[in-house]
């Protein structure tokens, strides 16, 4: 939509500072966390020390006496069930537990410290059994049900299909071509297998919820979720409650990287608050609560088997993907179908065959995470296409050249590559050139280099991604002027850092013509005011709500011109508009202010023309099927942005200690719409994705304990951590339907950052490795270990 060849643009790709900005570094930002209301009780909850035990009894006697508790709650008293994809969740356990840290009871006091103290006086007696702690295992025919009941589980149908009497909430099959005849073609066949494990989204605000059992049915909700309308939806469903009954606010966020998409903890704060006599209610999720009871990024297992030709053109791939979803469905289920349909990588593959299974065992359960999955995949794709170029005895980056994506080629779904996609090879190219790449070392090379006892190598890595997100999704915008001529955009997408908010304010002054200082978008969603968005998530946000605020903004100059035309007694036709003004094209100097006219046009004698102008703009995610069962073929993208990695990394061999000196990212975004921001996000998503590669995984005991949950233990990057050099490319090919041709880049950057850092450490050390992360541990024993390839 409005794409300009020649990009004259006023607002569009300019560093505009945050809307944000003053309110979050003053303190004036507003959390859930920050809110206290009138009669406000404080939740805390009791969870499991056991991974997967029967539930055999719970006292709540000692509980119920303490001065001060005001509500205390069981599974047995609560008949609901919750879920996104397939309900599967009880508000709180019952009869068995699932994870250790899930919530068997909970308690609402006129204290957070009184809470505490009643829910150590709760008494629990489980029987603990055998859990299931492998996605591999938990596929045996003989492996304990973390679901027995799977098969009567309500789901969403034609998109997912659990199977009843196994582990499986779903399995996403690609079929494309003739995947025997690849390799009957193929000259080498090779196969390998990669893990990554789970890890935490750590946003810096936990989760926090407010909830209020209103008289008439009625319910309020005070959240720190990414999606108003999901929650609102998602609780109507739960409880049977009519959606105008429930009214959901978000205010500020602070952080969410996909964890705080769905639905969580507002249910248990809903029943607490109902039986406390409607007393809002607030539960605020403690840190190591974040890691073993909030879901989490799912672990995964992923076998490949390529077949390629002595000239390095890819044949045949064949992959199964294990991903752990853990003990709930969640999002893990549609994790693992966007994992699928992009499970082959950027690449032309003329015959490709992928199952992906989605497993519940019995750990903390997975859901979004920024990418959906994509890092995963891309671990092994990439590290995968790597091993393959250097067994066939070519160049690694010639080999991606050879066999990426480009217009005329089809990806495993069946869609045509055409001239409005991204150029995935011309992000290759920005990032080879940046690390001044010319090929691997030889054995010779490296041998000499080991002897200084620092080695340095270089790899090169390439991503896609396209919002993972149902065929029915649409999204709404609203303008409304004040009385001065200023404007407010109202939106229910949620800005909890990523910046969409000030891209949104720029299009609406690109198109109406206004300062962008004069747009104004208020932080809070409110179900009951701010029009319709199915989520923030996927990096659909510019792109759909972009085009929604352009639909809107042209809508209101639509209104604004035609009560001008009246005034000055000509056509629509003959108006032009510029500065908040509107005037005859052929005489500026005659003209009406936008004030003037956005609450009706007053003639001298009093008489009024119009009324309020009221923008309104929608968007639907246009031309998407759902994927056929058994082929996987269908139309899943809405748009696809490609990118790339070039990273140079040193390695001490005496620590096995890993130093980035170089990361350069490139990303064909289409159209910048913020450089700043854009900018923003690709260096915070590369530290996140470096967090992946170097240093984050969840451990657990062989009975299922949690044995990192906190930041004691498990290790974030901080800004200490930054690569000495770092380098970002924004690559322009416009999307024709996307706003002024822009691509979505919020998740993108994280993709195939350890897979870039895996390479690159093979060119250092000549040894391959298999799983993330690659701590100084990891590398330091696979250099002792003397082997090519470490497996541990």
């Amino acid at each position: 939509m409005l794409v300009d060849e020649k990009k004259n643009y006023r607002y569009i790709g300019k560093n505009i500072p945050r809307k944000d900005g003053v309110e979050k570094v003053t303190g004036t930002a507003l959390y859930v966390q920050d809110m206290i209301l009138q009669g406000m009780l404080y939740a805390r909850i009791v969870k499991s020390p056991y991974a997967y035990a029967r539930i055999r009894s719970i006292d709540t006697g000692e509980a119920e006496k303490i001065p001060g508790v005001r509500a205390v709650i069981t599974g047995k008293e609560l008949s609901y069930k919750v879920g996104l994809y397939v309900v599967d969740k009880d508000i709180l356990a019952k009869d068995y537990v699932r994870y250790q840290g899930e919530p068997v009871a909970a308690v609402a006091a006129d204290t957070e410290l009184i809470a505490e103290q009643a829910c150590e006086k709760i008494k629990v007696e489980y029987e603990e059994l055998e859990p299931v702690l492998d996605p591999r295992e938990a596929l045996k025919p003989d492996a304990p049900l973390v679901h027995p009941d799977l098969g009567d589980y309500s789901y969403m149908k034609g998109v997912f299909q659990p199977q009843a009497h196994t582990n499986i909430p779903h399995v996403q099959k690609i079929r494309h071509g003739d995947i025997e005849k690849g390799f009957k073609d193929a000259d080498y066949i090779i196969e390998e297998s990669f893990y990554n494990p789970p890890v935490q989204h750590v946003p810096l605000e936990t989760h926090t919820a407010i909830c209020q059992a209103l008289p008439g049915d009625k319910v309020l909700i005070h959240t720190s979720a990414q999606s108003p309308y999901t929650v609102r939806n998602l609780f109507s469903v739960c409880f049977g409650i009519p959606l105008e009954n429930i009214r959901v606010k978000i205010p500020y966020v602070g952080g969410g990287f996909g964890g705080k998409a769905g639905i969580h903890f507002e249910p248990l704060t809903y029943v607490l608050s109902k039986k406390a006599g409607g007393r809002p209610v607030k539960l605020a999720m403690t840190r190591e609560e974040e890691f073993n009871t909030i879901p989490s990024r799912q672990g995964l297992y992923s076998d490949f088997k390529t077949g390629v030709t002595k000239d390095g053109k890819i044949t045949a791939l064949e992959i199964k993907y294990y991903w752990d979803a853990g003990a709930y469905a969640d999002y893990g289920v549609n994790v693992g179908r966007a994992g699928a349909y992009s499970g082959a990588g950027p690449y032309e593959v003329p015959n490709c065959k992928i199952d992906s299974f989605i497993v519940y065992t019995n750990k903390v359960f997975g859901t979004a995470y920024r990418g959906f999955g994509h890092l995963e995949v891309h671990w092994g794709i990439e590290r995968n296409m790597d091993i393959v170029a250097r067994k066939i005895g070519m160049d690694p980056l010639k080999f991606r050249q050879k066999n990426v994506l480009r217009p005329g080629a089809e990806t495993i779904t069946g869609e045509k590559i055409g001239p409005s996609h991204g150029k995935v090879y011309e992000c290759l190219d920005a990032v080879a050139k940046d690390i001044n790449w010319s090929g691997l070392k030889s054995e010779t090379e490296r041998e000499k280099e080991k002897k200084t006892g620092k080695v340095r190598g270089k790899g090169v890595a390439v991503l896609h991604k396209a919002p993972a997100m149902p065929t029915f999704t649409t999204t709404a915008v609203i303008l409304k002027f004040n009385e001065n001529g200023s404007a407010d955009l109202l939106t229910s997408l949620t800005d909890y850092g990523q910046g969409t908010y000030t891209a949104l304010a720029q299009i609406a002054a690109e198109v109406l013509k206004m300062p962008v200082e004069r747009i104004n978008v208020p932080w809070d969603s409110d179900t009951s005011f701010t029009p319709y968005d199915w989520q923030t998530v996927a990096s659909k946000g510019s792109f759909m709500s972009g085009n929604a605020t352009i639909m809107a903004a042209k809508d209101a100059l639509k209104q604004i011109k035609e009560i001008a035309a009246q005034v000055f007694r000509c056509t629509v036709e003959d108006l032009a508009y510029k500065d908040e003004k509107v005037f005859p094209e052929h005489n500026p100097g005659k003209y009406l202010e936008y004030k003037q006219i956005i609450n009706g046009y007053v003639y001298p004698n009093g008489n009024t023309i119009g009324g309020p102008v009221i923008g309104r703009g929608r968007y639907t995610a246009q031309g998407l099927t759902n994927l056929d069962f058994e082929t996987g073929q269908g139309l899943p993208a809405l748009d696809w942005t490609f990118g790339a990695h070039g990273a140079e990394v040193e390695v001490d061999l005496e620590t096995g200690e890993i130093k980035v000196l170089n990361l350069s990212s490139a990303f064909d975004i289409g159209q910048t719409l913020n450089e700043g921001l854009a900018r923003g996000q690709i260096i915070g998503g590369v530290i996140q994705g470096l967090g992946s590669a170097l240093t984050e995984e969840f451990r657990f005991s062989d009975r299922g304990k949690f044995l990192n949950a906190g930041l004691v233990d498990y290790k974030i990057l901080t800004a200490k951590d930054l690569p000495e050099k770092m380098s970002q490319h924004m690559i322009e090919n416009p999307q024709m339907d996307g706003p002024f041709g822009a691509r979505g880049v919020a998740e993108h950057p994280m993709i195939s950052v350890p897979s870039v850092i895996g390479n690159a450490l093979y060119d250092a050390l000549g040894i391959d490795y298999f799983k993330i992360p690659l701590t100084s541990e990891r590398i330091y024993l696979g250099i002792k270990s003397g082997e090519k390839e470490y497996h541990d």
